[in-house]
């Protein structure tokens, strides 16, 4: 894939005028925490000689670097658009854009507090709810420019884990009773609380959800050799309300995708544009 961008056209000259198609990460584009396949990539490389494209993912990207690049070729060479962290990390054309950083907003008293409360929460899971984890492992709260990432099993857990909790928690509603006692302790915040792949939420002010990308996309036409995206494809497999695809998905400037994982995503794209 890397090898054709220099010949990929303009975006300002893609064949299908006006037209961008941003994607969700884990079980859009790549299987949950896993590597894209050549098939992925060799399908995006053609959509890319047809439209803009680009990827919308809550992790860092370093994560996003781990899964869709390698470690000769950077993720920023692969897609016109990289929107890292719902797009507070952004990046066109391999330049990066404006930024913004989750900690300046909300203060290091009140994210002292919102981390304790998360931690402690976690630590007395089992005793408040009468179950049995299936394991605990590291890293609980994450910590990102945009939001911070609370995972009860901990992000470190291996597949096999990850899956076995995410069973767990379908069962048991972890993450959703865990979201509703953060509304209830943190009311007044402004804080919006996103369930997303198999063990974690995010947890972000209210509008930097993935619509935030939406605000470089929108952007683009004032920049010299920009485009104004009249069209607006967005594919993802969270899309349900409390999902962390479901703002974007909804949202009245794109139109939405809803797919279950990535075979599904490249045969939506066959049909639409091959």
């Amino acid at each position: 894939m890397a090898e054709a961008a220099s010949v990929y056209p303009p975006l300002n000259a893609r064949p299908i005028k006006n037209t961008i198609c941003l994607f969700d990460v884990d079980g859009t584009l790549t299987p949950a925490r896993r590597d894209v396949s050549p098939e992925m990539l060799q399908l995006l490389s053609a959509l890319r000689h047809k439209v803009a494209i680009g990827f919308v993912g809550g992790s860092d990207l370093r994560k996003q670097q781990e899964q869709l690049g390698t470690a000769s070729i950077n993720v920023t060479s692969l897609f016109d658009y990289c929107f890292a962290e719902n797009g507070l990390t952004a990046y066109r054309m391999g330049q990066p854009l404006a930024s913004q950083s989750f900690i300046k907003w909300i203060g290091e008293p009140t994210y002292k507090k919102l981390v304790k409360f998360c931690l402690r929460y976690i630590a007395d899971t089992e005793e408040r709810d009468g179950i049995e984890m299936p394991a605990m492992r590291g890293t609980f709260v994450e910590f990102r420019n945009g939001m911070i990432n609370v995972s009860p099993v901990g992000r470190n857990a291996s597949v096999d884990e990850r899956n076995e909790y995410e069973a767990f928690d379908k069962k048991h509603g972890i993450r959703e009773k865990m979201v509703a006692a953060l509304k209830k302790e943190f009311p007044d915040i402004g804080l919006t609380f996103s369930i997303g792949g198999q063990i974690s939420f995010d947890v972000f002010p209210q509008g930097w959800d993935k619509t935030y990308c939406l605000q470089h996309v929108e952007a683009d036409k004032k920049l010299p050799d920009g485009v104004d995206y009249t069209t607006i494809h967005f594919f993802g497999d969270k899309t349900f309300k409390g999902g962390n695809d479901y703002e974007i998905f909804e949202d009245s400037r794109t139109i939405g995708h809803s797919v279950t994982n990535p075979d599904d995503t490249m045969a939506e794209l066959n049909k639409m544009f091959f």
